[in-house]
């Protein structure tokens, strides 16, 4: 009786999919690594949105009709009259990264602080 024949695919593993794309940047050992780590330590440095790189993580939010027309509306605009090359991730994560940076500068006085204080 001949053997069967395996039909199935050989795919690569879930490492050699999501493996790095970035390389990390290397430690400095220099008198003024010591005096930048003491100071990076005291002072967290505010919060930036990535650009277009590759995320590892994922959330979904839900919009409703009127906030993604506002979210399309905005991120054409910002095509059109302002030149910058973005999709609505990028502009999402900038609108985030202020928030967190205002929030850290500014606490109980931080835009996001009234305005959630309003909604409630």
């Amino acid at each position: 009786m001949p053997r069967p024949v395996n039909k199935r695919a050989s795919l690569p593993g879930a490492s050699e999919l999501f493996r790095p794309t970035q390389q990390p940047e290397p430690r400095r050992s220099t008198p003024d690594a010591a005096q930048d780590s003491a100071a990076e330590a005291t002072e967290p440095a505010p919060p930036r949105a990535t650009g277009r790189i590759r995320h590892d993580q994922k959330i979904t939010v839900y919009f409703s009709s009127e906030e993604l027309f506002a979210l399309e509306d905005a991120t054409l605009e910002l095509k059109r009259r302002h030149g910058l090359s973005l999709d609505r991730g990028r502009l999402v994560r900038t609108a985030v990264a202020m928030v967190v940076a205002d929030l850290a500068a500014n606490g109980e006085d931080a835009a996001v602080v009234a305005e959630l204080r309003g909604s409630e």
